[in-house]
């Protein structure tokens, strides 16, 4: 089974329900797929036993070779190729712009003017946390798009033999949507105040439209606050979980820890009940 964790925004106390969950779930797979800020890390403390580079292919134009033609530049959707015909013939490309699709090197008409050479884009981690199996993605800064990292992440979490935690990013964007696309069931953190449920009726669209389970959970929960339960009630979605807004809870957090013994009972019974709802 694959659980993602999602929230309409950062700050919800996504990664603090997705960590607490995993152990709770254990043995198991967390995935932090947050690559541009992983920090489930900070909570889990994993020993990492194994660091692979994240490389996906691009362009390079071989001089000697190339006629100048232009059509690879031509057939590139995202116009990350420039050729400059001859007599100058100078080619440019801008790595931001590439989504190696392999368009450039199929279309063109010179064997050998054109090949596609590995470009890291992060790195993917993995290792060990007492009974979990942990795994993170971290996208190098500057590039532009965590698709294609999550994408290989998620190909990990399909191939493992055991229940998988996913700590998706933030929002409802392409990353968030990869990070849930192959998700059995999906839960919501929101905060029970007007921007945290505006945030949250923006993800239940996006999970409804992608047609999966899902339910909410609500963080820094105060007795007498029922703006996130009186949505769910109307929109007939439960609410498994509630994480109390504590002054302790925070200080924890502050200091990389989190009460991991307190919430473990009931989230044994949430993750029961999850696969019921699953199955």
């Amino acid at each position: 089974m694959i659980l993602s964790v999602a929230s309409g925004k950062g700050g919800t106390g996504k990664t603090t329900f997705s960590v607490l969950l995993a152990r709770a779930a254990a043995p198991a797979l967390y995935i932090d797929a947050d690559v541009e800020e992983p920090n489930g890390g900070i909570f889990l403390k994993p020993e990492i036993e194994r660091e692979e580079d994240f490389t996906e292919p691009v362009p390079r134009i071989i001089p000697e070779k190339c006629t100048y033609c232009g059509e690879c530049a031509r057939a590139c959707p995202y116009k990350a190729l420039v050729i400059i015909p001859p007599p100058a013939k100078k080619d440019l490309f801008f790595p931001e712009l590439c989504h190696s699709c392999g368009v450039c090197a199929y279309v063109c008409p010179e064997q050998g003017a054109l090949i596609e050479v590995p470009r890291k884009k992060g790195v993917i981690r993995t290792g060990r946390s007492g009974q979990l199996d942990f795994m993170e993605g971290i996208l190098n800064i500057g590039e532009p798009t965590a698709v294609p990292l999550i994408k290989a992440l998620m190909k990990k979490a399909r191939n493992y033999k055991g229940d998988v935690i996913v700590d998706a990013p933030p929002g409802t964007s392409c990353p968030v949507v990869e990070a849930v696309s192959e998700a059995d069931f999906v839960l919501l953190v929101a905060e029970p105040t007007p921007f945290g449920l505006h945030d949250l009726s923006l993800v239940v669209e996006m999970v409804r439209e992608l047609d999966k389970k899902f339910a909410i959970v609500i963080n820094k929960a105060q007795e007498g606050n029922t703006l996130v339960e009186d949505y769910a009630r109307r929109q007939g979605i439960p609410v498994l979980f509630k994480i109390p807004f504590s002054e302790e809870i925070a200080r924890m957090y502050s200091k990389g820890e989190l009460p991991f013994g307190e919430f473990e009972p009931q989230l044994k019974e949430v993750f029961a009940r999850i696969r019921e709802m699953v199955e």
